[in-house]
């Protein structure tokens, strides 16, 4: 028999053990994501492939897209109301803004109201543009909305100060582009002479890099490429994106991510929900075609 007598329970640290298990708890939360509708499948894609034992949520705002030709104060009440959906009705844990219109206007301001990690896509996207670049001259396109809110200035800006190199950059609104991907026209000579309108400016600029600025523009990128040329390199933000939501899970040890550093799960492969706010089965037939198997059936976002 020991000191403390028989009857009497070993060592056991209770504040540790609460610790440990509000860690757990945490941990098997679900990454948050939202769109103003396909578009930011794209993101939703390359997390899942970087990230494939992460719970995810994704919300596609499609009974209000698109979020680009409409003002700066409507998107980011959408925005709010969108991340805010996902804490309180998902309980995630850290929140995607997969859509750079809403992330142009609203993402400091969720930051700032959040008890959750936001990241938005323009700052990835805008490192991945900097660090890409040859000739120092690099382009931008997106929405009016994102273009026009000066975000991207700001974080070429910013980055090309991290890593003390200058660039020029050209920032050009592609009106109309969303509308041909909503409409699966991703190809033919209606697209083509679009783009090749709209895209006149970059080429006469000599940008030898060329950021898709919207999430919807990687499903026109033959035509985008085919137009731009062969020596122009495009950037996709999805995947800058995915590593920086990796990054930040590790960093405030909420990762469930095998090889992560932190806490795994025995789960190989997370779950993953997808709801619309608009025609659930038109977002389900045709948001599978961009991401794949996971969105095998969509459900109508309880706002």
């Amino acid at each position: 028999m020991n000191r403390r007598g028989q009857n009497e329970l070993p060592d056991f640290n209770v504040c540790e053990g609460v610790a440990l298990l509000a860690m757990n708890a945490q941990v098997d939360r679900p990454i948050g994501m939202f769109d103003s509708g396909f578009g930011g499948l794209t993101v939703a894609r390359a997390v899942i492939d970087l990230l494939p034992s992460e719970d995810l949520v994704y919300i596609g705002d499609t009974a209000r897209y698109p979020y680009g030709p409409k003002p700066a104060n409507e998107v980011r009440n959408y925005a709010i109301e969108l991340a805010t959906s996902l804490v309180r009705d998902f309980n995630a844990k850290l929140i995607v803004v997969a859509c750079n219109t809403a992330a142009s206007v609203a993402l400091s301001e969720l930051q700032r109201v959040l008890s959750v990690p936001v990241i938005g896509v323009v700052e990835p996207g805008a490192r991945a543009l900097v660090e890409a670049t040859k000739n120092n001259r690099v382009a931008v396109i997106g929405t009016v909305g994102t273009i026009s809110s000066g975000a991207y200035e700001s974080a070429v800006a910013n980055v090309s100060r991290d890593i003390s190199r200058e660039v020029s950059l050209i920032a050009t609104a592609c009106p109309g582009f969303v509308e041909f991907v909503e409409r699966n026209e991703t190809s033919g000579l209606a697209v083509t002479e679009l783009a090749e309108k709209l895209l006149a400016p970059i080429k006469s600029a000599d940008a030898d890099t060329l950021l898709l600025g919207c999430t919807h523009y990687p499903y026109l990128s033959q035509v985008i490429g085919r137009v731009m040329g062969h020596g122009v390199r495009l950037i996709n933000s999805a995947d800058a994106t995915a590593t920086v939501v990796r990054d930040a899970l590790a960093e405030n040890n909420i990762s469930r991510s095998v090889g992560s550093g932190a806490q795994s799960s025995p789960r190989h492969s997370g779950l993953r929900e997808f709801y619309s706010s608009g025609d659930v089965q038109q977002f389900a037939e045709f948001g599978r075609r961009f991401l794949g198997p996971e969105l095998s059936v969509a459900k109508q976002w309880p706002k």
